[in-house]
């Protein structure tokens, strides 16, 4: 599919959390959850600040229980037990009915039946969230930057998605919310990128200057990926 000022396109990558539904969200559901284990998801925020961009590793989870380990004063097994359980299997029934930004799902529908190839990179585990409000299957490639060995905005994740694909990174459109770790992993791997604003910043007039399109609504991307397209 060739869109003006993009390219030749055959494949559109989307991040999962913040980008297929708001953060605002799910901070509302785990307010008192959080609360509760506050000095476990302290300690994973931290060892997840030091590890943006790091270089891969062969064992994510290993080296990650043991910066962990650091700061809670215990043995790294017990760290990672403590994380597996606080903050990957028991987030689980958060997301159960999570309400995704609108016309998104659908987008992605579309996109496949246009026949470009889908594909989901996240920072976090996609399986936390079951069969990602039913588009799991749509999916080309659905990836977990933790099992690629290093987070965003290293390149390593975005090259290996591009690698399973089998679709050169210059002909993929990558769509996410964080622009220091979606945006710029993309464009590190030669990706072209697509930032989503919460729509008060973007009818303010924020605006990438790195990324190729910068929207706050679903709708405004379909017209750039889909309407405007159709319509040459």
């Amino acid at each position: 599919m060739y869109i003006e000022n993009l390219g030749e396109i055959k494949a559109v990558g989307f991040d999962i959390d913040g980008t297929l539904y708001r953060s605002i969200r799910l901070n509302i559901r785990m307010t008192f959850y959080v609360l509760f284990h506050l000095r476990t998801f302290l300690a994973y925020n931290k060892v997840r600040k030091s590890l943006h961009g790091a270089p891969e590793v062969s064992d994510f989870r290993k080296m990650q229980a043991e910066k962990a380990a650091e700061i809670l004063k215990c043995e790294p097994e017990a760290a990672e037990k403590l994380l597996d359980k606080v903050i990957y299997k028991h987030m689980e029934k958060y997301f159960v009915n999570m309400k995704t930004c609108k016309d998104s799902i659908q987008l992605i529908k579309d996109l496949k039946s246009m026949g470009l190839k889908i594909a989901l990179l996240s920072d976090f585990p996609p399986e936390q969230k079951g069969n990602i409000w039913g588009i799991k299957e749509l999916c080309d490639v659905v990836l977990g930057t933790e099992d690629a060995g290093a987070l965003k905005p290293s390149a390593v994740p975005f090259q290996k998605m591009a690698e399973q694909l089998g679709v050169p990174a210059e002909e993929i459109l990558y769509v996410g919310n964080s622009h220091r770790f979606d945006v710029m992993g993309a464009k590190n791997a030669g990706m072209k990128a697509a930032w989503l604003l919460y729509p008060i910043k973007g009818i303010l007039g924020k605006k990438s200057q790195t990324a190729e399109i910068t929207f706050w609504h679903y709708k405004q991307l379909r017209k750039i990926l889909i309407t405007d397209t159709s319509t040459k």
